[in-house]
């Protein structure tokens, strides 16, 4: 990887990025080569176990969120370790009801591709790290202190690994560092939490047969069961449950954690006969109460961190960054102003109003036990599977739900032509 550039005594910039996970590095990428003047700050040296963004769990890519790393020049990196979703079949554990849409039945070659976040984080630092534009600068390890946002600009400090110090200033400062935001908080934006009492029990398996494509969603009693095709041919299964649950499969030995998800999962991938080191992370709705501030701008996990189910929250952070990229790359002037910013809040908003009342509502909808409601859902997955048009609208959920497309997301360059 080519040796980041040298700290100089200031730097002005136009956009200042802090946080240079997944979201944060895309968006840096797409701006690239546009003219605007960007630094991307991450405080986990890359190539490290200690960049939570970067590690072995993985994510699932919609097709729009391929064409964006399309157009940015990654996806050929990333796709040599995706594996195509060619079938999805939902269901309820104890429940004859299921759904199952194809993509062939959709008119598309896959519904989404399954692949680790190390390989998306490896592609898009390569990009970055051997990227020659002046205009673009990358500091990491490094650390944002004393931010000051004013009416005007930006300013801060980074502390860098070395242990020097910078002076930044900056029209716009974009907060992609997580749900924890630190640039959330100093821009004085508040943000709801709610504990979704899960946790997600993760990890990578091993069937005595082929995936062929297919991809499982299971609701149990204590959570949904997702279990994804991986390129090697294993799979990956996130097992969100209570915490209680989730202790007891961590504690399991990898015989008896075999055992305990062959007998919920049952037998449609084959026999498990093999598991990775599993890991676990706490779920919870997190929602910003904007997503601009003065001279602030959040996107991903800072703006909404979503339960993992249906998969859709690092495609809805990808979008945020991509429509961003587009809205400051074709402005001539402040790309910091309070009237350009609200006009990328109202763009956004359909979106990720719709975004975040489907996953959770999902949740919400698999985890009520009331008396009469098991059965309801049910015959709405037999009614699903019967209703080709519900089916379509299921499809086309990668896409967004509402408000302007990304031009990356068509395909398109960031710039107008």
């Amino acid at each position: 990887m080519a040796a980041v550039a040298p700290a100089t005594a200031a730097a002005e910039v136009d956009v200042a990025i802090v946080g240079g996970g997944m979201v944060g590095a895309s968006l840096a990428a797409a701006l690239w080569g546009t003219g605007v003047r960007v630094l991307l700050v991450e405080s986990v040296p890359f190539g490290t176990g200690a960049q939570p963004s970067f590690d072995e769990r993985t994510t699932a890519l919609g097709n729009a969120s391929r064409r964006i790393f399309e157009a940015i020049g990654v996806w050929p990196a990333i796709g040599s370790e995706a594996a195509a979703i060619r079938s999805i079949h939902v269901s309820e554990a104890g429940r004859f009801g299921f759904s199952r849409l194809t993509a062939s039945e959709q008119g598309v070659d896959a519904f989404g591709y399954v692949v680790a976040n190390r390989a998306i984080g490896a592609a898009l630092w390569q990009k970055l790290s051997s990227a020659s534009a002046p205009q673009l600068l990358l500091r990491m390890p490094a650390h944002v202190q004393d931010l000051e946002i004013g009416d005007a600009r930006v300013r801060f400090t980074l502390e860098l690994g070395s242990g020097a110090a910078e002076q930044i200033v900056a029209q716009l400062v974009v907060a992609a560092d997580g749900a924890h935001s630190q640039i959330r908080a100093a821009a004085g934006i508040a943000a709801d939490v709610e504990d979704y009492d899960q946790v997600a029990v993760v990890a990578n398996v091993a069937t005595d047969r082929a995936h062929e494509g297919r991809a499982f969603e299971r609701f149990t009693r204590e959570g949904p069961l997702a279990v994804l095709p991986l390129h090697d041919g294993t799979w990956a299964v996130i097992w969100a449950c209570r915490p209680a649950h989730a202790a007891r499969l961590l504690s399991l030995d990898e015989a008896a954690y075999l055992a305990r998800l062959q007998a919920q999962f049952g037998w449609r991938a084959g026999r498990f006969v093999a598991a990775s080191r599993r890991g676990s992370y706490p779920l919870r709705l997190t929602r910003a109460a904007t997503t601009v501030g003065v001279r602030t701008v959040l996107i991903g996990n800072a703006a909404q961190a979503l339960h993992p189910v249906a998969g859709q929250g690092f495609n809805l952070g990808l979008r945020d960054a991509a429509l961003l990229a587009e809205v400051l790359a074709n402005t001539a002037g402040d790309v910091g102003s309070a009237a350009l910013l609200r006009r990328f809040a109202q763009w956004r908003a359909r979106d990720r109003e719709g975004v975040v009342r489907f996953t959770d509502g999902l949740v919400k909808l698999f985890a009520d036990h009331r008396p009469g409601m098991s059965l309801l859902r049910n015959l709405g997955l037999l009614m699903f599977d019967l209703a080709p048009p519900a089916k379509s609208a299921l499809a086309r959920v990668s896409l967004g739900f509402g408000g302007p497309a990304p031009r990356l997301a068509r395909g398109l360059p960031v710039r107008h032509v």
